[in-house]
């Protein structure tokens, strides 16, 4: 399994949730828009400095794979983080370390994280730099990240890379494929199928 595409590079340690989707749009029923404001407090702030946040730069449209150093995805546990990003149409994100939790909600949504050296990380963060049109892989089965004739080792938890290779990283998917089994299950369960009356009170 390989991802491929141009790379967008976010520089920082301990980029957390909340400034990956901030808490005032957590408020949302559903996941939909969400890509429009991510990162946007940065955003606004980069713009009102001068500057032009990486998800602001044209150069990086497009973009399918993210850059970015360490622990990357702290803070809260939101979903929405993840979610905003993979809308945004990130499919992969190469760092030195991600937030156990961030790491799993991502994988959830099929968008691995897979860790690599620092020295790598940034080789591969200023070979974009110079050359924004660089395709960046994820190749999950040799565990090797490429771009721009860097080619790199990098790790994931063994168990998130099988169900990634056997495509079984959808839970949700998973259960519906057998979903007369997941009837069968609730049928059992009291507090679904309704717990049987209480008995009479002895007179």
């Amino acid at each position: 399994m390989t991802i491929s595409g141009r790379a967008i590079v976010l520089r920082g340690d301990d980029i957390d949730t909340d400034r990956i989707m901030p808490a005032r749009f957590l408020r949302a029923v559903s996941f939909d828009g969400l890509e429009a404001h991510v990162f946007e407090d940065d955003r606004r702030a980069a713009a009102a400095a001068g500057a032009r946040h990486p998800f602001d730069d044209p150069a990086h449209a497009g973009a399918r794979v993210l850059l970015v150093n360490r622990n990357f995805g702290c803070g809260s546990s939101r979903e929405h983080a993840p979610q905003a990003l993979a809308r945004w149409g990130i499919a992969a994100v190469i760092g030195s370390s991600f937030a156990e939790i961030f790491f799993s909600n991502a994988a959830a949504l099929g968008v691995p994280c897979v860790g690599a050296r620092p020295d790598d990380v940034e080789a591969l963060m200023s070979r974009v730099g110079r050359d924004p049109a660089a395709i960046v892989s994820v190749n999950l089965d040799r565990m090797l990240v490429h771009g721009g004739g860097i080619e790199a080792a990098c790790s994931m938890p063994a168990a998130a890379r099988s169900a990634f290779l056997a495509g079984t990283w959808d839970a949700t998917a998973l259960l519906t494929e057998d979903f007369a089994s997941v009837r069968a299950a609730a049928a059992r369960l009291p507090y679904i199928a309704g717990f049987p009356p209480a008995p009479a009170p002895e007179r």
